[in-house]
């Protein structure tokens, strides 16, 4: 197997959220795709936080895309030249409120391959507090939710997470925690 060849490429969009391009492409077998279309976004954290008291921080918010208000996980974009674990701890912070004294990233995954090439990193937070308010961005509202590990795990089963990266995200934290 190898790689395909770009042959020229073109930005349509470029937008800080939006950022839309085409590749004309040769593939080994020599074929050219005209217009095959990319959609870069930046990379993102997803994080499952475990409490002190053994509790899972959820969040629920409106996804305007979806039309819907999810339950999901905390998580949010890495900022250019920033750790990815820096950016769990930062965002987990921003968005609920909680600090943790323990972070492991668990996973590593593409929302789509097939048309973008960012990567979520997933991290595994524990021990952790809640130590300040929340202090979010003028475009987010955000509600957080506490559950024990036992109701998230029932919520997952019975398919309650709409985000499919935050789906695989729990997965993994579950398995890790030895409770699926």
């Amino acid at each position: 197997m190898e790689k395909w060849k770009v042959l020229a490429s073109k930005y349509l969009v470029q937008r800080p959220w939006a950022t839309l391009r085409v590749d004309t492409l040769q593939m080994p077998n020599g074929n050219i795709k005209e217009e095959y279309y990319v959609l870069e976004y930046p990379n993102w954290v997803n994080m499952i936080g475990i409490t002190e008291d053994n509790t899972i921080i959820l969040i629920k918010q409106y996804r305007h895309g979806a039309e819907d208000i999810l339950l999901e996980l905390p998580a949010g974009v890495i900022e250019k030249g920033e750790d990815p674990a820096d950016a769990a701890r930062r965002e987990m912070l921003e968005e609920t409120g909680y600090a943790f004294s323990q972070i492991e990233k668990i996973a590593t995954l593409y929302a789509n391959p097939a048309t973008s090439g960012n990567q979520t990193y997933t991290y595994l937070l524990q021990q952790g507090r809640k130590v300040q308010e929340q202090d979010l961005d003028n475009s987010e509202d955000i509600e957080v939710v506490e559950l024990s590990i036992a109701e998230a795990k029932q919520l997952l089963l019975d398919n309650k997470f709409a985000q499919a990266l935050h789906t695989s995200a729990l997965f993994y934290a579950l398995i890790k925690l030895g409770v699926l």
